[in-house]
């Protein structure tokens, strides 16, 4: 149950009920007509801006168009008034019962509260991570993993068949480097003291992959030349960091319908078959770029290669794909993996970049409007750095210095479900401060705590009225009468909770997860201050010991608080807590 799509609806209905009748031009586009919160909460429950985006259109006065609108609306029971505001908005207040309704909606949908059809089976390919494999997943790659996982449920729970892909860059000098890493590992293993050069991984979590390929191989490559053993090794080390990957992200709660390897697209024809479809449409050609800034005159030197106009649509210049000697450019693949997208037949990608991935955007975008015909939408989302801090000090990462902070580190220092919340608490191209002290207070100002405590205190009163002999059982609950549930801090929350399949939506549209997080944080702000308030009025109290149906309607409430949080959770990848510990 959407109240606001259902108010809409009404809103909808009475303009065209005007149109017919002559009250209003014909044919008028009520696309951009909304009903939503008003900013101020004091004007109402409820505001629509229909009169402020016709009057244009209609050729009336705003106010006057919105006073007409007002006496049709007040025609239905669930409005109890409905008043025209400054030079046009209409705003509405509902009666009681139509929040009531909304709450018992929650509790006999259960957690399927607020799923939508919105995305009418809509195929949506979200890849996220697909971090480099030569180590263990960073704070870096955590955050792109929550986003993108929380991404995907949300996008799910909004009706999108959706499909999660990582993508293995297997396919590069990264690798090598990877496998010479190993190998010196390896040689370690042997007894070997070893020394890492610059641009080698010296880290630590490299020892057990060496002492691996010396249970594999014994001593068949110590002191052999790299050609006899680099291939194998590079396998060998990519599977193995790979695998500990697959670790991290099951550790945090992250799964994945497919992993693609770069690797797969040379050799056998799929790059070709990319450039080739650019070139049947013109748009790959024979030329030089011109000097990057500050290079002209004797510092650059022009090279013919292949092309892709990228600039016809919307890139800042166009991109190599292919060099005078036959060889790939770098973005050749990353083209050929997208048109594989393209051909599996979604209906929209979306990639989660990093930050320092900022610069292509355009050109990815770009290649895709190409490779589908501007079919296939393709959203690009970039997560911001993570700061993180301890004790007042902030942590460094270094990948080649071997001292990163991984995904595991952060894991064991809170555990899963607060690195999720927390990495979801703000947007995702907004940098995030993550304080290991802060995110484990038990305090308001802790969005996790605050959130999960509210559950807490929902299934903390549920446990006191059982033990009353109160029914607060499913369907008990889904029929209680809610009508003496009139005070305002009691219809607050209801407000609130009618809020949920509204933000669900926005949320979804948007590809923004962390307005879940937010509303989330909201929901329970309204729920601890009507829980408060009875500690001065016991009346608001939710458990009344001599009135079991009282107590059944105000734990009815409750239970549908929960119900939304733990849905809301369940989007982000994180557990309800029934206690706090």
């Amino acid at each position: 149950m959407n109240l606001f799509a259902e108010l809409r609806a009404l809103v909808v209905t009475e303009l065209e009920a005007m149109m017919e009748a002559g009250d209003l031009p014909p044919g008028l586009s009520l696309d951009n007509v909304a009903v939503e919160p008003p900013r101020d909460p004091a004007h109402g429950d409820m505001a629509t801006n229909a009169a402020m985006v016709l009057a244009k259109p209609a050729k009336a006065k705003p106010r006057d168009l919105a006073e007409a609108l007002a006496a049709r609306l007040t025609g239905d029971a669930r409005i109890t008034e409905a008043s025209v505001a400054g030079p046009g908005f209409l705003n509405l207040r509902l009666a009681p019962d139509a929040w009531q309704g909304v709450t018992q909606a929650a509790l006999r949908a259960g957690t399927d509260f607020g799923r939508s059809t919105m995305g009418q089976g809509q195929r949506v390919n979200v890849e996220y991570v697909s971090a480099n494999p030569t180590g263990p997943l960073h704070v870096g790659h955590t955050r792109g993993a929550v986003f993108g996982d929380a991404l995907a449920s949300l996008l799910a729970f909004a009706g999108f068949d959706v499909t999660r892909e990582y993508y293995i860059n297997d396919g590069g000098a990264q690798v090598d480097t990877l496998a010479r890493s190993v190998y010196l590992r390896y040689l370690e293993a042997h007894g070997q003291e070893v020394a890492f050069e610059d641009g080698t991984y010296p880290g630590d979590y490299l020892i057990p992959a060496g002492a691996a390929l010396k249970e594999r191989v014994g001593d068949a490559y110590v002191d052999q030349p790299e050609d006899v053993w680099l291939a194998e090794v590079r396998e060998f080390a990519t599977e193995a960091m790979m695998d500990l990957i697959r670790a991290d992200l099951a550790a945090l709660g992250v799964t994945m319908d497919v992993f693609f390897s770069e690797k797969s697209l040379y050799g056998t024809g799929r790059i070709e078959a990319a450039i080739e479809d650019l070139k049947s449409k013109g748009l790959v050609y024979w030329g030089t770029l011109p000097p990057p800034k500050g290079k002209a005159g004797e510092d650059w030197k022009p090279r013919e290669q292949w092309l892709f106009r990228s600039t016809a649509y919307g890139d800042d210049e166009d991109r190599p794909v292919q060099k005078a000697d036959g060889s790939w450019a770098y973005f050749a693949p990353d083209i050929a993996y997208h048109y594989d997208k393209v051909q599996r037949g979604f209906d929209a990608l979306i990639d989660v970049f990093g930050a320092d991935h900022g610069g292509y955007v355009k050109r990815m975008k770009a290649a895709v409007a190409a490779l589908s015909e501007e079919r296939v939408p393709l959203d690009i989302k970039l997560t911001q750095l993570v700061k993180l801090f301890k004790d007042g000090a902030e942590y460094k990462m270094s990948k080649r210095a071997g001292t990163f902070v991984t995904l595991r580190d952060v894991i064991d220092e809170v555990g899963p479900d607060v690195t999720r919340f927390i990495m979801l608490t703000r947007k995702n191209d907004a940098p995030l401060d993550f304080d290991f002290d802060k995110v484990l207070e038990q305090s308001r100002d802790n969005p996790v705590f605050y959130v999960q405590y509210a559950n807490a205190r929902v299934h903390s009163v549920l446990s006191k009225a059982r033990a009353m002999g109160v029914d607060v059982g499913d369907d008990a609950l889904a029929s209680a009468d809610l009508s003496g549930l009139t005070h305002v801090a009691e219809l607050q929350v209801m407000r609130k909770l009618a809020e949920w399949p509204r933000v669900v939506e926005i949320a979804a549209r948007a590809n923004e997860p962390h307005r879940i997080a937010g509303y989330l944080s909201e929901l329970a702000a309204e729920f601890h201050g009507l829980w408060n308030r009875g500690n001065d009025d016991p009346s608001l109290r939710f458990v009344q010991e001599d009135t079991p149906a009282t107590t059944r309607s105000k734990i009815a409430l409750a239970r549908a608080v929960s119900v939304v949080i733990s849905a809301g959770l369940g989007i982000l990848g994180v557990t309800p807590a029934e206690e706090m510990r």
